[in-house]
């Protein structure tokens, strides 16, 4: 019964997530009826979840599953461990996604009180990835073996330690009495749901099939998307000059990265790979804050071209972009960090770095280097000299020499700046990583700065590296050193602009163009990374915001938005729906679901905090109210522009 709530969840879910752009003349009625539908398929959702997460609880009711549900935590297993031997045994483990570090202890398995009568110790295990468990003789202090293992969330494993015909020798064999619940099932399912319901997949798909009614809808009923409809988005990307050259692939791709964000932030459903890396390497909810970053410098560039063409001065621009920029801060410090559940706003403990800082930062100083090399008429400019594939370049050295320049500081104080009792250029997490040896080095040169500059009660204080490194310095994933690298990220987003505005009537050469900014990006990462996660020169680090972090999530957004545009704009075999009405609307999306996300209908109290498939559904009615939101700001033109 459970499973069959929860599909019909996720089905009323996915209609909700799945609105099909069409034009206002074409489609106003069959908009209007799709807008009904959107509205009571959420009401019946939402209505529907906390059931479903009642019924699903008490479905398990009896045997040894009831009893690990109410005691295990989410991505944890049951383990005894039963000791045979004469001595007594402490048992530890240390997670294999943790380069370098310390064996924590996990107890201390007392010795057997007699042959045939073991001694037993219950623990809970990480479930998150692999582990690998160390047991050794106490006060001996000898190792007696390794067992590496990946525990199934909420399985049942007993480890037993024995000794061999041989006394000296020890055998330690791990047996599973219940086998783990596959977490990853309602997962699957949903994504499976909402990825069959985009328009583009049913469009692909129809074509594939030789359907000539996909066809008939393509051409007739979706029309030429923004065409007919006059947009206005927020700060991140002014109104260009014509309306219908407007490019939808630039507001579905900021929308894409959107609603992966809020989904991300609301909780992911719980799973590891929708939280941010401890340290190195990436996980999902890594990619998207550079995308948006990355997509805002696309839009700088087209937005100043557009604005200059219309007659606006550079400094009217500039007096402009300063506003906006500071009212990004504004509110990114005083609305969305800090926490009022807590009390009354305290300047005593307000974090100052944010997203929206950074954003604001970001656009700040990228829009200041195109004013300072922007033009306005590129139509005079000639294609017939040897030097003219390299226009979208050489005319802008100038905002080239100063990034360069940013990212030399960049290079200096991260592996130059002498750090009080850590080594210098020093780029990991501290605790026990590196065998504890740097325990409060977190961050090294980037931590050092902002807990000088701001103070440590000023930045983060529950960074991402404690989930496996056990740090206890206070560090801010969007500290000051990692701004610079920010600006990088969206100043690559601005080249993109400019390939766009050189060949805007040359669909192949922007995608070639693309591909190869794309492919140049990947080769800097490999070098810098060494193709590796942890033994690279600068490995991938969204903490440090490194420069191989940057390199690497530039080129994904090169090639992805190589993808979107050939088949939103150039193609037209998807409208961009859903993720174009969140993109129309990011900044009010994205404050008003810090804001609300405490209340319903975005979070209420569950049957069971510790099911996966419980915060999933949340997170993904969340995520999809505030499509439903969106869409609804769309259809009343209603856009907030800062």
């Amino acid at each position: 019964m459970a499973k069959k709530k929860l599909k019909k969840k996720s089905k009323d879910i996915s209609s909700v997530v799945w609105v099909k752009q069409t034009s206002q003349k074409e489609m106003a009625q069959p908009e209007t009826s799709m807008f009904s539908i959107a509205a009571f398929a959420l009401i019946v959702a939402l209505c529907a979840v906390p059931l479903t997460a009642e019924i699903s609880s008490a479905t398990v009711t009896s045997g040894f599953l009831q009893y690990k549900l109410k005691v295990l935590k989410m991505d944890e297993a049951f383990l005894k461990v039963n000791n045979e031997l004469d001595t007594d045994v402490m048992v530890s483990w240390v997670s294999e996604h943790c380069y370098q570090c310390l064996y924590q202890q996990l107890g201390v398995v007392p010795a057997a009180s007699s042959p045939g009568h073991p001694s037993s110790i219950d623990v809970g295990v990480s479930t998150q990835h692999e582990i690998t468990l160390k047991l050794k003789s106490t006060p001996v202090s000898q190792e007696l073996c390794k067992v590496p293992f990946h525990f199934g969330e909420h399985g049942n494993y007993s480890l037993w330690m024995k000794n061999m015909n041989n006394l000296s020798v020890v055998n330690c064999s791990l047996v599973t009495v219940a086998d783990p619940v596959n977490t990853y099932i309602p997962l699957i399912t949903s994504i499976g749901r909402i990825i069959l319901r985009l328009d583009a997949v049913k469009n692909i798909l129809s074509r594939i099939g030789g359907s000539m009614e996909t066809e008939r809808l393509i051409n007739s009923e979706l029309g030429s998307p923004g065409r007919t409809v006059t947009l206005i988005t927020d700060n991140m990307s002014p109104p260009t000059l014509s309306p219908s050259k407007r490019l939808r692939s630039l507001d579905t791709f900021r929308g894409i990265s959107l609603v992966i964000m809020v989904f991300v932030n609301y909780g992911g459903g719980r799973y590891w790979f929708f939280r941010h890396e401890s340290w190195n390497g990436l996980t999902v909810a890594d990619l998207v804050f550079p995308w948006f970053v990355f997509i805002m410098g696309t839009s700088i560039a087209l937005s100043i071209n557009s604005l200059l063409r219309t007659g606006s001065t550079r400094c009217s621009l500039l007096m402009k972009v300063v506003w906006r920029s500071v009212q990004l801060f504004v509110i990114g410090v005083f609305i969305i960090n800090p926490n009022y559940c807590q009390g009354p706003l305290s300047w005593n403990n307000l974090r100052i770095p944010g997203v929206l800082q950074r954003l604001a930062w970001s656009y700040l100083v990228v829009a200041c280097l195109d004013l300072m090399v922007a033009r306005g008429h590129l139509d005079i400019l000639t294609m017939d000299s040897w030097w003219s594939p390299g226009l979208d370049i050489l005319l802008y050295w100038p905002a080239w020499l100063c990034v360069l320049l940013l990212e030399g500081i960049w290079l200096s104080f991260t592996f130059l700046l002498p750090v009080p009792d850590c080594p210098t250029g020093y780029l990991g997490p501290g605790g026990i990583g590196d065998m504890g040896l740097y325990e409060n080095c977190t961050g090294g040169a980037a931590g050092f700065i902002d807990r000088w500059l701001l103070g440590e009660s000023h930045i983060y204080q529950a960074p991402s590296s404690r989930a496996i490194y056990a740090t206890r310095m206070p560090y801010d994933p969007e500290g000051v050193l990692g701004s610079i690298n920010s600006v990088f990220m969206a100043f690559l987003g601005l080249q993109a602009g400019k390939i766009i505005l050189h060949y805007r009537d040359l669909p192949t050469s922007i995608m070639s163009r693309f591909l190869l900014w794309g492919l140049f990006l990947g080769v800097i990462s490999a070098i810098l990374t060494k193709c590796s996660t942890d033994r690279g020169f600068i490995p991938v680090n969204k903490n440090l915001w490194s420069l191989s972090y940057v390199t690497t999530l530039a080129c994904f957004a090169f090639v992805l938005l190589v993808v979107i545009y050939y088949t939103v704009d150039v193609k037209k075999w998807w409208s961009g729906a859903p993720f174009y009405y969140p993109g129309m609307n990011s900044i009010l999306i994205y404050v008003g679901h810090e804001v609300f996300e405490e209340y319903f209908p975005f979070r209420w109290p569950m049957a069971n905090s510790q099911s996966h498939a419980e915060h999933l559904t949340q997170n993904l009615v969340a995520t999809s109210c505030w499509v439903f939101i969106s869409y609804v700001l769309y259809r009343k033109k209603i856009f907030w522009k800062i």
